[in-house]
């Protein structure tokens, strides 16, 4: 990024291969719409080209990009006047028999991606960046303009509402040990 920052642009193919398909998972999570995440996606780059000057080398780089995907999402949100939503992971094409643990392991990889597409945005983006992307809270926290605090919570909140929505899904009762 330091070669970008110089006027080296070529180097931004690099940021691209590095990160791309991470920023799409980022992106689609949000959105659940390929199109729009891809979009995004080529959106992002182009931000880091116009604002490269605005990177703080002291700063960690992947919150900066995240922090730039999170606010190229909400510019297209904005400019949408309602949300496509894609589902590609709605049907699960199999050819041939698979053992019962495959079929209950693909169906439960079913029920945690429908759980997390029904969480709230909010919820659904703090444990996208965590569990997904592996960010520090204090990543998150610069991210989402908040406390290191306020992102735990929100973590915890989060994972407790789509550990109870699969269960839900599964058909399954959550008792709540307190």
């Amino acid at each position: 990024m330091r070669q970008v920052q110089a006027g080296e642009i070529a180097q931004v193919a690099l940021l691209f291969e590095r990160y791309n398909v991470a920023l799409f998972r980022y992106l689609f999570g949000l959105s659940s719409n390929r199109a729009l995440s891809e979009d995004l996606v080529q959106e992002v780059f182009f931000r880091v080209i116009k604002y490269a000057k605005t990177y703080d080398p002291n700063q960690a780089f992947a919150g900066w990009l995240y922090r730039m995907a999170r606010n190229a999402y909400i510019d297209s949100q904005r400019k949408a006047s309602r949300e496509v939503a894609a589902d590609p992971l709605a049907e699960v094409k199999s050819g041939e028999p698979v053992p019962e643990e495959l079929v209950t392991r693909k169906q439960d990889a079913q029920f945690l991606q429908e759980a997390l597409r029904r969480l709230p945005q909010d919820k659904r983006e703090v444990l996208m960046l965590s569990r997904f992307h592996n960010l520090r809270y204090e990543e998150i926290g610069r991210i989402l303009e908040c406390e290191v605090g306020a992102v735990k919570g929100r973590v915890f909140r989060a994972l407790k509402e789509l550990r109870q929505t699969f269960y839900e899904l599964r058909g399954e009762r959550v008792y709540d040990a307190r």
